[in-house]
Order: C-alpha cells, then structure tokens, then sequence
C-alpha cells in the first residue's frame, strides 16, 4: 500500500509506528511542517518512507504531488492546513480519507461555529476521523462524524524504546526519591506551579526527595536555582532513556494537554505518577491512588498534597503503582497503530 500522512510537527513517536508500517512492506510519505525550535528532534527515518517539506509546496502543487504518489489512504492533521484540506477533498470518496485531531469538546462559539461549518469544511474532505481517545471523541461526534468512522488511538508511545526500563525500576534497591518532569518549558506546562509547589515542601518537611526536568522553552532562562532541583535542558529519546533510570516518580503539572504522550511513555516506562485534571492522556493512563494521583489544574496546594501523597510512600508501594503503570502502558503499542492504518483501507 502507499500510504500518505499530511503531518504538522513531527515526534519521534509517530516514526515508531510508521516503522511498523514499512516493517510490513508498505510505503509510507510524509509532508510535514518545519521543525519546532523547541522540540528539536533528531529522526531517524526508516526505510520505506519518503519526506516531503511542506514549505516546498503550494496548494496546488500538493494536490498534484499526492496524485502522483497514487495513496491507498490519506491522513491528514485536523483542518489547520488548507492544502491539506484541498487534497483530501480531492480524494474523498475514492479513498479513505481519515482526519486526525486532538481537541477536546469545551463547548467554546469557536467550536459551535466549527459543528455548524463541519458539513463543508471537513465532511467534503474526510470520510473517517483518527482521535487519541475519549475526549477527542466527543468532539467528532459533535462535528458529526458517525461513531463507526471514528477510531481511537491516534497517538502511540513508542513502548519499545521506554518499556525496558520498568524492570529496573521496579527492581530498585532502594527506590529511586527522584521525581522526574519530561516537557517544554513555558507557561502551559506549569512549571510555575511545580517550582515552587517543590520547594515549599522542601522548607515545609525537608527530604530526601529531588525534581529533575527535562526540556527547554522560552521560560528555560527563568528556572529556579536549587540544591534538589536538577534541570536537564533537552534529551533525545535515547538520552531520555538513560536519564529515566535514575528517577522514581514522573510529574506533570500542565494546564492544558490535549493528550499528552509522554504519559504514555511514562506509564510504559514503569513510573508512579502526578498529573493535572488537565491532560487528556489521563483518561487512559492513570488510575487515581493505583499507579498515581491527580490534582485539581491550577491548584497549587493540590499539587502539593499529591506530591505529599507520593513522598510518603514506602519502597514496595512505589513499586506496586510502577508495575500497575507499566501494564497499563504496554496495552497499546505501534504495531496495534499501525494495524488500525491498514484496518481502515480495508473498510
């Protein structure tokens, strides 16, 4: 099959499962946005797969380069691209043609005008719609795609390249008290809330705890100096990996994260966890006081009563919840995404 993804940014996520793809002989070309300066990752590209630069095409010439590649199926990021958009139109109904989104339904005008403009918008370009779960299914229902076009799964961490490190952790003699944040730094990632939720209760208690973050981003400049507060800067996925070995607790105190990967990654990994109410990921990947808890978005003094939580547990609870998380996270993998990618030109 050749099979055509119209891509905004890139992760190194998505590659895994595009990897399955080529795995089983199938030819895969990708069109995608430039880079994010603050997420620059190295990709490794497999066999089988053909890039295209976004920038390199206007509308037209991209509808006439995914004439030339001849898809079996399109996926397509959403409607924020026109061309992406113009392609799909122009192969709907002789294809699938499969809209992948992220958005949760928060009844915003934004998103009344979007349903009422959906019949000429997204119905004459797409046939199906790709989301990463319950959340995002909401709102394709609302845009008025029947449920039996709608699939979940959309985003898969790659479980190999994360899962192995469970063991270790689990394992751990004694568990590591280090607490880990993988993500940008900038306001929506709430670190402003993190940072010195961390440390008042460091004053509060003192222990033996530490926060080690990983990622950069506008606010990078700005982080706290502290004795137990380690700040990374940017890892690639295989850095990360090494990185993840030493820590016990993942935390993640976004705002808002329409879905959030890295809590999939996280939970594969084998990591009791923290999360805001805020992240969509959660609806799958944590049970609350089984592998972790929750704490009110925006709630400082939440997040603190989580993280009190946590630090109180003994080595053998802490490792129950990393087992718990780690079965969870292996539940859903690349080679299950890309069986959904085939599944779905069969139909």
């Amino acid at each position: 099959m050749n099979i055509l993804f119209l891509y905004t940014e890139l992760a190194s996520y998505f590659l895994a499962g595009v990897k399955e793809l080529t795995n089983k002989g199938h030819s895969v070309h990708i069109v995608r946005w430039p880079v994010n300066k603050e997420a620059p990752f190295q990709f490794d590209f497999p066999e089988g797969v053909t890039l295209y630069e976004r920038n390199d095409y206007n509308n037209t010439q991209l509808t006439n380069l995914a004439k030339s590649i001849q898809p079996d199926i399109i996926i397509s990021s959403g409607w924020v691209d026109k061309g992406y958009l113009s392609v799909c139109r122009f192969f709907r109904g002789s294809i699938p043609t499969v809209m992948s989104m992220d958005n949760h339904w928060m009844g915003t005008p934004k998103q009344y005008l979007m349903r009422m403009a959906a019949p000429w918008v997204l119905h004459r370009a797409y046939s199906h719609a790709w989301v990463p779960g319950l959340p995002q299914k909401e709102y394709a229902q609302k845009l008025g795609f029947k449920k039996e076009r709608i699939t979940e799964g959309f985003y898969s961490a790659d479980v190999k390249l994360f899962s192995p490190t469970a063991s270790d952790r689990i394992k751990a003699e004694p568990y590591p008290r280090k607490l880990i944040y993988v993500g940008r730094y900038v306001h929506q990632k709430g670190l402003d809330l993190l940072f010195p939720a961390f440390m008042e209760l460091q004053e509060e208690s003192p222990n033996e705890w530490e926060l080690w973050c990983a990622g950069t981003g506008e606010l990078f400049d700005q982080r706290p100096e502290h004795p137990k507060i380690k700040h990374l800067g940017f890892l690639q996925p295989q850095e990360l990996k090494e990185t993840l070995k030493a820590t016990g607790v993942f935390v993640l105190p976004s705002r808002f994260e329409p879905w959030g990967v890295v809590v999939h990654e996280m939970a594969a990994a084998g990591f009791p966890m923290i999360c805001s109410s805020a992240i969509g990921s959660i609806t799958r990947f944590l049970e609350e006081g089984k592998n972790g808890f929750l704490f009110e978005n925006e709630n400082k003094e939440s997040l603190k009563k989580a993280l009190r939580q946590i630090m109180s547990l003994s080595d053998e609870e802490l490792k129950t919840m990393a087992g718990h998380s780690h079965q969870m996270g292996i539940g859903y993998d690349p080679k299950k995404w890309a069986s959904k990618v085939i599944r779905r030109v069969g139909e």
